[in-house]
């Protein structure tokens, strides 16, 4: 009989892997001025009404146009803005928290799944248009692995949510053993340093992050790619000559490509031979110390709930809003956050 395992609020590796997806969303530099343009119209939808002289004061920048300029936002900047939005800001305004032990393991289980169906190669980029080129290449060959092989892992994916751009990149596609179905199985594997099931915030975070990537995949693969809104709002030129070291690699997975646009039509043409994705989406749970599953947790895509939280989340990033705190049942998140000590939620509460 399988041992119970008790719910642990949160645990360090945990909080690790919440700190690791702020982490990468404050390495990342900065979205277009159309975009840039789009963020102020929206703030300036719910400025308060007046005369030109109360106008006169200079709108500020929203944190997508000064933090994602001509960038797209990332999933882990979707889910940590879930987890707190005020969190969130101060990773933003302050810097990145330093890599933990926790932190540098998670990464290194990702790598070490990542390596037993992958292989990977170096290519030198010398432009934004090579580094698309190669991550549409590396999605091109994650997917027929998972079309030959069942299985794949790490695949990039892009893709317009809500009128914004979002990159992601998902953990595990797979097929059903049996052949019967060609809709893959959305996967994420997280790892625990102690043997307890995470908390439901942890829980609701995990389920967020798998609807990002089943949204994106599933447009990819029912909607015709906005090539003229990609080319436009990244700055891309798809007459850009690839280099001799891309063209190689692209030759050597049996495709000939001279121009950045050659590249997007094979991507184009891969997306409409796929399907949509299963609606059940699987969370698993594994030990550090010896991988052992302590829970596979499967749960369905709710298109209500995920439009909702996207847009929460998009309201925070185009300066609609202030940022909230944590609401008062998960105040215990504010005991592992860095900022705590320069936080007012934390401030208010040790006047009480």
């Amino acid at each position: 009989m399988r041992p119970e395992l008790q719910v642990e609020i949160v645990s360090d590796e945990e909080m690790a892997i919440i700190e690791a997806a702020l982490a990468a969303a404050a390495a990342r530099p900065l979205l277009s001025a159309a975009a840039t343009r789009g963020a102020a119209a929206l703030c300036a939808a719910y400025s308060t009404a007046g005369d030109i002289e109360d106008s006169a004061l200079p709108l500020r920048r929203s944190l997508l146009s000064r933090f994602r300029e001509r960038r797209a936002l990332a999933v882990t900047d979707i889910t940590a803005t879930e987890w707190c939005d005020k969190q969130m800001e101060f990773v933003l305004e302050h810097g990145k928290p330093e890599s933990t032990e926790a932190m540098k393991a998670g990464s290194d289980r990702h790598a070490q799944l990542e390596q037993e169906v992958i292989e990977r190669v170096d290519i030198a980029i010398r432009s934004a248009e090579e580094s698309w080129a190669v991550k549409f290449m590396n999605f091109i060959v994650g997917t027929n692995q998972l079309l030959f092989n069942g299985l794949t892992r790490e695949l990039p994916v892009i893709g317009v949510v809500e009128g914004s751009w979002m990159v992601g990149i998902i953990d595990e596609l797979r097929m059903h053993v049996d052949g019967i179905s060609f809709h893959p199985i959305l996967v994420d594997t997280k790892t625990r340093f102690k043997a307890t099931f995470p908390s439901e915030a942890q829980k609701r975070n995990g389920r967020l992050q798998l609807m990002c990537y089943k949204y994106l995949w599933d447009s990819l693969i029912a909607e015709k790619f906005p090539a003229e809104n990609f080319f436009s709002y990244f700055d891309l030129n798809p007459d850009f000559l690839l280099s001799a070291d891309v063209k190689r690699y692209i030759s050597s997975l049996g495709f000939n490509a001279q121009t950045f646009g050659d590249v997007l039509k094979y991507y184009k043409i891969t997306c409409h031979t796929l399907s949509r994705s299963q609606e059940q989406l699987i969370l698993r749970y594994e030990l550090h110390a010896d991988h052992s599953l302590l829970e596979e947790y499967e749960f369905s895509y709710d298109d209500q709930w995920f439009k909702d939280k996207i847009q929460e989340a998009l309201s925070f990033w185009l300066g609609a809003r202030d940022p909230k705190f944590v609401i008062e049942e998960e105040l215990w998140k504010c005991k592992f956050c860095k900022f705590a000590p320069s936080c007012l939620k934390m401030a208010s509460n040790s006047r009480c």
